[in-house]
C-alpha cells in the first residue's frame, strides 16, 4: 500500500516543484535575459489575443452574414407563399432569394418538386454530413451545418401549408469561400505570431544587452579596481538616462573612495612619522641612562626630563589622533547647552595670559551673546587658535582677541589675531589638513614644533557648531582668524 501511495504522490510533488524550479532558474538569470523573456512573453500574449479576437471577429462576421441572408430569403419566400404565388419560374420574378441562397422545396414524401439550383448535394448527403453537436453559437435551433471535403453548407428547413398540402422549404447557403479564407487567415495569424515571437526574442535580447552594456562596463571596472589602483573610471554614455546617472554616481563614489584611501594612507604615514621621533628619542635616552645615568646625576636629570617631555608630546599626539578618529566615526559626543559666549572668551583669554610670558594677550572687545554649544570643545577650539598664534609669533609679539555682534544680529564675530610670521596665500587652504605645517624647515629653525593636527580639530569643532571660518594673513604681517558664531534661537527671537 505504501509503495502505491508513494507512486501516486510522486507526480503531484513533481508537479508542484516544477513551477518553483522554473521560478528559481528565472530568478538566477541575467537582467538582460529577464527583460527579454518578460517582454517577449508580453508581446506573445498580445499577439495571441489580437489573433484570437481578429479570427473570431472575421468568423462571426462571415457566418453571421450567411444567417442574415438565409433569414431574409426565408421571410421573402414565406411572404410570396402567403400571397398565393406558385412554385414555378414566375416565383423568382421579384428576387425573393438573396444571391447565393438556394431554395429547395419537397413534398410530404420527400420528393423535390422545385429548386432554383440543382448543383447542390442531395438532402440525404447533406443530412449524412451534418454536425449537430458542433452547431455555431449564432445558428438557430432549426439551422444546421454540413461539412464536406472542400466546402460547408448552412441549411434550414421550414414546413408550410400550401393549397391544402404540406411542403418543406429547404434554404441552403454555401460558405466555401469563407471557410477557405478563414483557414488561410488562421495560418497567417499563426505564422505572424510565430514570426513576431522570434523577432521579439532576438530584438529584445539585442536591445537589452545594448541598453545594459554600461552596467556590464561598471561591473567589469569594479572588478578591476583595487585599493592600490583606483585610477580607472567608467566611461559615461551621453544618454541622459538612469544609466548615465549611475555612471556619474559610481565615478563620484570612486573619487571619494580614492580620496579617502589617499587621506588614510597619508594619515597613517604622517602619524607613524610623528610617533617615530619621540620613540627614537626615548629609546636613545633610555640607552644613555642604562650606561651612564646611574653614575652621572646630570645625565640622569637630562634623560628623565627629555623622556618626560617626549612622552607628554606623544600623549598629546595620541589624544589628538583619538579625537579625530572618534570624529571620523561620528562617535565624538558633544554636550551642547546655552552658554554666554563673553564669559568663555574672557576666561580663555585670561588663562592664555597666565601661560604666555613672551607675548602680550589683549582682549579688545567682548560683546555679550548667548550661543548653543558644547563648552568643552568651544574652549578647546579657541585655545587651539591662540596656541597656534603664540607658536608662530616671535617673542615680544602681540595676540589680540575681539568679540562683537555682527550687523545682521544673528552672529557674533570672534576674531583671534597675531602679528607673527603669517601664512602665504597658497597655503591658507591647506592649513586645515591633517599633519600639514607651513614651511617646516623655517619654523623648526625658530624652535616651533607641533603635530599639524590642531587646526584640523578646530575646523571639525567649527563645523559641528555651524561656525563659519575666514582667514586674513600675509607673510611677515601676521594672521587673523574670523569666527562667525551663530547666536542661540531664543536670543535672536528676543
Amino acid at each position: 500500500m505504501s509503495s502505491r501511495s508513494d507512486g501516486k504522490g510522486q507526480p503531484e510533488k513533481t508537479g508542484r516543484r516544477l513551477p518553483r524550479r522554473l521560478f528559481a532558474r528565472f530568478h538566477h538569470l541575467t537582467i538582460s535575459m529577464k527583460i527579454t523573456i518578460v517582454y517577449t512573453v508580453i508581446l506573445l500574449v498580445i499577439l495571441l489575443l489580437t489573433s484570437v479576437c481578429l479570427g473570431a471577429g472575421v468568423y462571426f462576421a462571415y457566418y453571421h452574414q450567411a444567417r442574415k441572408e438565409v433569414d431574409f430569403s426565408e421571410q421573402q419566400v414565406l411572404q410570396q407563399i402567403s400571397e398565393g404565388r406558385r412554385f414555378d419560374d414566375s416565383f423568382f420574378q421579384n428576387d425573393p432569394i438573396v444571391p447565393g441562397v438556394v431554395l429547395r422545396v419537397t413534398d410530404i414524401t420527400g420528393s423535390v418538386i422545385f429548386e432554383n439550383d440543382a448543383r447542390y448535394p442531395s438532402l440525404s448527403d447533406i443530412e449524412a454530413n451534418e454536425i449537430p453537436l458542433h452547431r455555431p453559437f449564432w445558428a438557430t435551433d432549426n439551422s444546421k451545418i454540413a461539412n464536406f471535403h472542400d466546402s460547408s453548407i448552412y441549411h434550414r428547413s421550414v414546413d408550410v401549408m400550401y393549397n391544402g398540402n404540406i411542403y418543406t422549404l429547404h434554404f441552403l447557403r454555401t460558405i466555401t469561400a469563407e471557410r477557405m479564407f478563414l483557414k488561410k487567415l488562421l495560418w497567417f495569424l499563426l505564422s505572424t505570431v510565430l514570426l513576431g515571437f522570434i523577432v521579439a526574442l532576438a530584438a529584445g535580447y539585442f536591445l537589452s544587452r545594448h541598453a545594459l552594456k554600461p552596467i556590464r562596463d561598471i561591473t567589469a571596472t569594479a572588478r578591476r579596481i583595487e585599493t592600490t589602483n583606483m585610477d580607472q573610471r567608467i566611461a559615461v554614455p551621453p544618454t541622459h538616462d538612469e544609466v548615465e546617472e549611475l555612471a556619474h554616481t559610481f565615478n563620484h563614489m570612486l573619487d571619494r573612495l580614492q580620496a579617502g584611501f589617499s587621506q588614510q594612507q597619508r594619515f597613517v604615514s604622517d602619524a607613524s612619522h610623528e610617533l617615530r621621533t619621540p620613540v627614537t628619542v626615548i629609546l636613545g635616552y633610555s640607552d644613555l641612562l642604562s650606561r651612564w645615568g646611574q653614575k652621572d646625576a646630570k645625565v640622569l636629570r637630562e634623560g628623565i626630563q627629555s623622556i618626560r617631555s617626549e612622552a607628554e608630546d606623544m600623549q598629546q599626539l595620541i589624544e589628538k589622533l583619538l579625537f579625530l578618529a572618534r570624529a571620523d566615526q561620528k562617535r565624538q559626543v558633544l554636550h551642547k547647552d546655552y552658554l554666554e559666549l563673553s564669559e568663555l572668551v574672557e576666561d580663555v583669554t585670561k588663562k592664555m595670559k597666565l601661560v604666555t610670558k613672551d607675548h602680550s594677550v589683549t582682549l579688545l572687545k567682548n560683546d555679550k551673546g548667548t550661543i548653543y554649544a558644547d563648552p568643552v570643545t568651544i574652549r578647546q577650539m579657541m585655545r587651539i587658535f591662540l596656541e597656534n598664534s603664540r607658536k608662530y609669533t616671535p617673542k615680544g609679539g602681540h595676540l589680540t582677541v575681539s568679540s562683537e555682534r555682527e550687523p545682521d544680529g544673528h552672529h557674533i564675530l570672534l576674531t583671534l589675531a597675531d602679528d607673527g610670521i603669517g601664512i602665504a596665500p597658497e597655503d591658507q587652504e591647506k592649513v586645515w589638513g591633517r599633519f600639514y605645517r607651513v614651511d617646516q624647515s623655517r619654523t623648526k629653525a625658530k624652535g616651533v614644533s607641533g603635530t599639524g593636527l590642531g587646526l584640523s580639530i578646530a575646523k571639525w569643532i567649527c563645523d559641528q557648531h555651524d561656525i563659519g571660518i575666514s582667514m586674513e594673513s600675509a607673510l611677515g604681517k601676521g594672521t587673523a582668524i574670523h569666527l562667525h558664531i551663530p547666536l542661540a534661537e531664543d536670543e535672536m527671537q528676543g
